[in-house]
């Protein structure tokens, strides 16, 4: 049967996917459009099955904050290639994903998979899109907060995103948090605080201390004291409110956020990058 330019234009600006595909598609929907969106669908449910062993270590970072600031979301939607990664379709689709991740702003990534993409899921989307792009993609991670104020930052065009929370409100504290959030991204934190770091990194890093101590000749009644102080230091590196200000490193995190407010601190980040 003949198929119109304007049909397969049609159908083109409704999936994304190539006019040869489309046309495609169309020829072996008998013309129905419905069909052939289903037609192109499975041909992403294909291709995801054959190319489910790759890597998809490029994408796209998107972080978002709804209208009063309250509530973030970031997440990561990889693909094989720097290529797509860089089509601004790709990145729009990101985008969009992230948007109704902060609209119904759900629990799980699963359950974001699940929510409505126009009249789709978002998890059938991505299906459809493999079809049309030809790579394995993925939503690989989705982060949420909530908190009196909520800030993001987006780094190295969208190969990392930080979603941070705030205990006060305003334009200073948003402006501070900012900031902090950069600090996140350059220095990459493994919790807010020494007491949010995880029992079994701390003792992991006591035994890496004792190890280096007693391989350097340390005699065994310092081995212990010598681990401690190693301890303190990668608190001092590694938690956001220790760690020097990357702008101001005569002054830690947790003593800049004080010089804009007095009670002010970090109640959580989230930090997504690419890899």
């Amino acid at each position: 049967m003949s198929i119109s330019a304007a049909e397969v234009k049609k159908l083109r600006d409704h999936t994304g996917a190539g006019m040869m595909d489309c046309k495609k598609a169309l020829k072996e929907a008998n013309g129905d459009f419905d069909k052939a969106i289903e037609v192109l669908r499975k041909k992403g449910q294909k291709l995801s099955a054959k190319r489910a062993d790759r890597d998809a270590k490029e994408g796209v970072v998107m972080a978002l904050v709804n209208d009063d600031k309250t509530k973030g979301v970031v997440i990561k939607l990889s693909c094989e290639t720097d290529f797509v990664a860089k089509n601004d379709d790709f990145v729009q689709l990101a985008e969009k994903m992230a948007s109704i991740a902060l609209d119904a702003f759900p629990s799980t990534k699963e359950d974001l998979l699940n929510q409505k993409f126009e009249e789709i899921t978002i998890g059938e989307k991505i299906t459809e899109q493999i079809g049309v792009i030809g790579e394995k993609l993925e939503l690989a991670k989705y982060e949420r907060m909530e908190s009196e104020q909520v800030v993001s930052y987006i780094h190295m065009g969208h190969k990392a995103g930080v979603i941070l929370g705030l205990n006060k409100a305003g334009d200073e504290v948003e402006k501070a948090g900012r900031d902090v959030a950069m600090q996140v991204a350059a220095m990459r934190p493994v919790s807010v605080s020494k007491d949010d770091v995880p029992q079994e990194t701390i003792d992991k890093e006591l035994e890496i201390g004792r190890e280096i101590a007693l391989k350097e000749g340390k005699p065994e009644n310092i081995v212990d004291k010598i681990a401690q102080g190693k301890l303190n230091k990668f608190f001092k590196e590694n938690t956001l409110l220790h760690q020097a200000y990357v702008k101001d490193s005569k002054m830690t995190v947790e003593q800049y956020l004080k010089s804009v407010s007095p009670d002010l601190t970090v109640t959580g980040f989230k930090h997504i990058e690419l890899g």
